[in-house]
């Protein structure tokens, strides 16, 4: 199978929320939108954290999802990012070897530009355009 660009399989139009932002709300946009994780910006747009279903089972664990308890008690910071011109097979490497299912995408002068998925990788390895669907 040839290797392809992150720019290829990445999803262009990620779902972003504040570091301010409540849990509850943010559930509810992943929910509607039918994703697995929400990237927290800040007011400039910059990337500071990345918020999964993995996380909200933590917060539903910790039995502490109170309307005031904002993303950025939960996010994750220690994030692994991906750029446009990376090789698909180098960020799967990468999320098989930190057991992750989602990688922001960012670009030196623009920033974050997009989110690769394994949901992605999947329907790229299954022939599919990643892009005509939606993206977990």
């Amino acid at each position: 199978m040839q290797d392809v660009l992150v720019a290829r399989v990445m999803s262009t139009d990620p779902v972003t929320v504040t570091p301010d932002t409540f849990v509850e709300p943010a559930a509810e946009l992943m929910l509607d939108q039918e994703i697995g994780s929400l990237l927290v910006v800040d007011e400039d747009g910059a990337l500071r954290g990345i918020l999964t279903t993995t996380d909200f089972v933590a917060i539903v664990a910790a039995s502490k999802p109170k309307a005031e308890t904002t993303v950025e008690r939960y996010m994750s910071t220690d994030m692994v990012t991906a750029g446009a011109q990376d090789s698909v097979k180098e960020v799967a490497n990468l999320m098989t070897e930190h057991g992750f299912h989602h990688v922001p995408v960012v670009d030196e002068e623009e920033g974050l530009i997009g989110m690769v998925s394994t949901t992605d990788i999947a329907k790229y390895v299954a022939g599919l355009d990643p892009a005509a669907a939606d993206v977990a």
